[in-house]
């Protein structure tokens, strides 16, 4: 299993620059150990587990298992716990705040793994991803996506001035890209590109849907967000991807929309006080 987050890599990354600073030779061979046990030092000994993790990881990152790697990893374990040995017997790990945030980082770690066993153990299925394509296609279809520039202000005073300066012949793009406070299109001369009306929220998809190709609106539109001034660059009908293209999405959502209930479930059912 894979994680964005692993304490192991981290540490055997740390480790592994200590190690190759350290050693130039072969390090020595290693007396019959122990079966399920790679390595031990000081009496502590290494599990056979722990090197069966990070050669997992590795050959999912593109390495292939090979006796060389299977050494190296071992002796990246070693190193590890040479450093973390050490690490104790320094009381480090008992310094204020020390243990605290080490239990915080190990229930992540251990949150993430759950995450992803909750996922493995609830799969979508084929019916079910299929389904919702066909449900979002019958939505889409017949359906015209727009696509506008924008100029956001704080101030109504604001907008009227820029349509004042838009009807005497100034540069749309120019104005958004000197005066929008939408850092997201204000670079691009206040472009949003191809979207739905109903992805925006409602006071702006109502404007925009009334406009003509090329016209802006002649007086300004509130939102939340400010004060717009919008214009329609063009329309096209909606194209509906096909539904390989979107399965992955739909699964991750439906994954999602799983554990929020899973999660919600097990709010409403603890006593939060």
């Amino acid at each position: 299993m894979s994680f964005k987050t692993s304490i192991l890599l981290v540490s055997v990354a740390f480790s592994l620059v200590i190690y190759s600073a350290s050693y130039a030779q072969e390090a020595p061979k290693a007396a019959p150990l122990t079966p399920g046990v790679v390595a031990t030092v000081n009496g502590k000994p290494i599990p056979q587990s722990q090197l069966d993790v990070l050669l997992k990881e590795r050959i999912a990152q593109g390495d292939k298992d090979s006796e060389d790697l299977r050494k190296k990893l071992r002796e990246d374990l070693i190193t590890r716990e040479v450093l973390y040995q050490e690490m104790v017997k320094s009381g480090f790990d008992k310094s204020p705040g020390m243990a605290t945030q080490a239990d915080f980082v190990r229930e992540n770690f251990l949150l993430q793994a759950f995450l992803q066993d909750f996922i493995k153990t609830h799969p979508v299925s084929e019916d079910m991803l299929k389904a919702e394509y066909d449900k979002i296609k019958s939505e889409l279809e017949n359906k015209q996506e727009y696509h506008a520039r924008h100029i956001l202000v704080d101030k109504e005073a604001d907008a009227k001035d820029i349509i004042a300066q838009l009807k005497k012949g100034a540069k749309f793009e120019k104005i958004a890209t000197d005066k929008s406070k939408d850092p997201g299109s204000a670079s691009k001369g206040g472009d949003l590109g191809w979207n739905l009306p109903s992805s925006y929220v409602k006071p702006f998809g109502d404007a925009l849907v009334k406009l003509k190709k090329g016209q802006y609106t002649q007086a300004p539109v509130e939102t939340q967000f400010g004060w717009h001034i919008i214009r329609l660059e063009d329309v096209r009908p909606v194209k509906v991807p096909q539904y390989d293209e979107v399965k992955a999405k739909l699964q991750q959502r439906f994954q999602q929309q799983q554990f929020d209930k899973y999660l919600a479930d097990l709010r409403a059912k603890a006593k939060i006080e």
